[in-house]
């Protein structure tokens, strides 16, 4: 008798989490920047200086394996690859001496870039 075979799925059962700075700037960009009805990405690419890197836009519609987070009245998209790399992640918007910008703390990344958005697993 066969075995049955175990599909692999790279969705991680730890949520992503977006703080409330992070939830006030995606409504803020939205509401300037954004196409009507389009909501914030975040996905996991290939490359930048550590192997990964982080990307942040606008898409519309969601699609059947996203994730999505809502957060004080906005929606955060994340595909089910992606949240694979990121399960356990704290997205947030900080505001520093050198600039302000989102950044992903990652409990999965081994290590990272300087610029907080490339990242090695």
């Amino acid at each position: 008798m066969a075995r049955p075979i175990e599909i692999e799925t790279h969705h991680d059962a730890t949520p992503v989490e977006v703080t409330e700075r992070a939830a006030a700037r995606i409504a803020q960009l939205l509401k300037t920047e954004a196409e009507p009805g389009q909501m914030f990405r975040v996905s996991v690419l290939g490359g930048g200086c550590s192997g990964f890197q982080y990307k942040f836009s606008f898409d519309s519609p969601r699609q059947a394996d996203d994730i999505a987070i809502e957060k004080n009245g906005v929606t955060v998209l994340v595909d089910e690859v992606s949240a694979g790399h990121m399960g356990g992640s704290v997205i947030d918007f900080v505001t520093e001496l050198m600039g302000a910008s989102f950044q992903v703390r990652n409990p999965k990344a081994t290590s990272s870039c300087g610029c907080g958005t490339s990242f090695a697993l």
